[in-house]
């Protein structure tokens, strides 16, 4: 009987559960790390926090419900929502993860009502109004305000996101966690051309979009390695925290 990992990414720390096939808990385990205001209303995190607490998780849940790296069937993940981690040509991270409760961005909302053709405008095309906690404004906000930075971005990826890349070395996101980044077309299910014009942003700074029950890649052998669980395990889309 297969066993499967879920991982949480939060914002005080990540949780892994390992549980059977029959819905059964067989052990949890959950590693903090500390977030960072560097003024105020500023929220941030290390990214590179979240994968390590994600693969030491992994290892004391593995060790707790005494299981072996064969035992694992797939593994899904959820987390935080609307954060900001981006990335350069290399996959590195350029900056610390601008969070859900940053509240930096109210001149970036303000731009692309603008920039859409008004609120009602902008929630026809993404189905939200421009919400300071969104993706999209984090990003106008470091092209604005740090542009040497984002002109260094090629990748711009949701928190639990930035963990499946380290996982599976994709690039990719799913329906519920896009649809809170304020450029998803959620009818199409599918990143809006439109606004993304309108943003003047690059489609290619985001990931492919995938269903939460899709497989979005595959564990690597150098993030086996890390984790303690065995190369080729598939890690499915996931959810969003809220809609988890």
């Amino acid at each position: 009987m297969a066993v499967f990992l879920g991982i949480d990414i939060g914002t005080s720390g990540t949780k892994t559960l390992a549980i059977s096939e029959d819905g059964k808990i067989l052990a949890s385990a959950t590693e903090e790390y500390p977030l960072s205001s560097p003024r105020p209303g500023w929220s941030e995190q290390e990214p590179t926090d979240w994968w390590k607490a994600s693969a030491q998780s992994v290892r004391r849940v593995m060790k707790a419900a005494k299981l072996k790296p064969a035992d694992i069937g797939g593994i899904g993940l959820s987390g935080q929502m609307h954060g900001s981690v981006f990335l350069d040509k290399s996959g590195n991270v350029i900056r610390p993860a601008l969070l859900w409760n940053d509240q930096r961005t109210a001149a970036e909302c303000q731009e692309i009502e603008k920039r859409a053709g008004g609120r009602r405008a902008l929630i026809r095309m993404v189905a939200n109004p421009a919400l300071t906690g969104f993706t999209a404004p984090k990003i106008l906000w470091l092209r604005n305000h740090e542009p040497r930075n984002f002109d260094k971005t090629v990748q711009v990826l949701l928190p639990k996101d930035y963990v499946r890349f380290r996982m599976t070395g994709e690039f990719a996101t799913e329906v519920s966690d896009a649809s809170g980044t304020l450029l998803l077309d959620v009818v199409k299910r599918d990143w809006s051309k439109k606004l993304l014009s309108r943003l003047d942003l690059d489609p290619s700074l985001l990931p492919r979009v995938y269903e939460s029950e899709e497989v979005s890649g595959r564990l690597t052998e150098t993030a086996a390695a890390e984790m303690g669980l065995q190369a080729g395990i598939p890690v499915v889309g996931g959810g969003g925290d809220q809609a988890a």
